[in-house]
């Protein structure tokens, strides 16, 4: 059987051959957030089952498709949709997208989700800045033999890795100053990662609170824990879209997570359209081909 790194690599190596782009900024789409990908201009849409070894969306709202093409004249390799453990995917499949966008040539990673809000001060169709995390998934992407080739950067892809700075400063700064541009006031936060897929009750939201969480979600952490191992710098963004269990009486539902990713579609795309040239600034002004 192939290594995990021989299969990203051939993965890799499929996007490689379907463009001649080679994006050092990934995004990564979470549920109701997908429609960004139609913005992508001069777009190759790779489906999932067409990359060898990619696991398949199965979640309403994850459309399972790597968009790679251009915004504000910057490549870009955009996933839209991912997929969970709570699907029955294992986390080295959950986090095989990052292997292979790092592989790619991918070095900062946006990843977006949808998330309950543990903080009272957000109101669904927030869009937060995660400045930590808290992973209550009960695994670790990292487990298992240890693959140094995954290191893309000098001093990456160790056993024992660093997750004090999980989430870059400087994207987070960068994406907090284009909200105050845009007009509006980008909070940053906490995301706690549960396995899922049933929300949470309401004892486990105030566990949470204690704990000092703002967000809850199930997503992203691992993603970011294998993004780290690489050498990625991360910017998290999560996407309000309910209070979280007991913060009101109302039950929980994904088809309001849905709507709200709808309502708030413009406001995101706005944002990430406007953020991804200033990113790729910090690559040196990386162009579109290289």
């Amino acid at each position: 059987m192939k290594s995990i790194f021989d299969q990203a690599s051939e993965a890799a190596a499929l996007l490689s051959s379907k463009t001649s782009l080679r994006p050092r900024v990934g995004i990564i789409l979470g549920s109701g957030l997908g429609e960004f990908a139609n913005s992508v201009e001069n777009a190759t849409v790779v489906p999932y089952a067409s990359i060898p070894h990619f696991p398949q969306s199965t979640v309403e709202g994850h459309h399972g498709r790597m968009v790679l093409g251009t915004v504000g004249g910057v490549a870009v390799a955009v996933m839209q949709g991912r997929v969970h453990a709570y699907e029955g995917y294992a986390m080295d499949e959950v986090t095989f997208p990052v292997r292979v966008l790092g592989l790619f040539g991918v070095r900062q990673l946006v990843v977006t989700n949808a998330a309950g809000g543990i903080n009272r001060s957000y109101s669904p169709g927030s869009v937060v800045a995660i400045r930590d995390h808290i992973n209550l998934t009960g695994t670790n992407a990292a487990l298992g033999r240890n693959e140094a080739r995954f290191g893309v950067l000098p001093n990456t892809g160790l056993r024992f890795f660093d997750m004090t700075v999980a989430y870059a400063p400087r994207l987070r700064d960068l994406a907090v100053r284009e909200a105050a541009a845009q007009g509006w006031t980008m909070q940053s936060g906490v995301y706690l990662a549960v396995l899922g897929p049933s929300y949470e009750t309401p004892a486990e939201i105030r566990a949470f609170h204690a704990l000092g969480a703002d967000l809850v979600g199930m997503s992203t952490v691992h993603e970011v824990i294998v993004a780290r191992h690489m050498g990625l710098e991360v910017l998290g963004l999560s996407l309000v879209t309910n209070p979280a269990a007991g913060v009101t009486d109302e039950p929980l539902n994904h088809l309001e997570v849905m709507e709200v990713g709808v309502r708030a579609a413009k406001t995101f795309e706005t944002l990430l359209t406007a953020l991804v040239p200033q990113i790729a600034n910090l690559n040196g002004g990386a162009s579109p081909s290289t």
